[in-house]
């Protein structure tokens, strides 16, 4: 499990006053990412890229401007180069949204599929 903090732009405010869907995307991108730069050593952060295949968000409540927000990933489960992911978006106890995502490991020279090793992803499954 990892808790990222998310950041509030201005420009993430819709013509609704409140943060547009699209921007969940990039938040679940960046925390995910974040999760894997913080449990991977560095040789396999530099070996991998990651790469969304599916996302399905539920979106729950709206988020503000001023709001503090956490993005909870879970690791679900590793397939061979694929790997499964729960977010929650939160403001304190409140999710806003929840996304199931589905992600695929490329080889950072080739940008062909790998497999992530067992010892690697043992590491998201703690």
């Amino acid at each position: 499990m990892h808790h990222h903090r998310l950041s509030i732009a201005p420009s993430d405010i819709d013509h609704m006053g409140h943060v547009n869907n699209a921007v969940y995307l990039n938040w679940v991108q960046e925390a995910v990412v974040a999760y894997w730069e913080a449990v991977a050593p560095a040789e396999a952060v530099a070996r991998h890229l990651w790469v969304a295949l599916k996302h399905e968000i539920t979106y729950r409540r709206p988020a503000f401007l001023d709001d503090t927000l956490i993005a909870t990933v879970v690791a679900e489960r590793v397939e061979g180069a694929r790997a499964f992911f729960t977010t929650l978006i939160k403001r304190g106890e409140d999710v806003l949204a929840e996304v199931e995502s589905s992600w695929c490991a490329l080889d950072s020279d080739t940008r062909r599929p790998i497999r992530v090793a067992k010892d690697i992803a043992g590491r998201f499954l703690r």
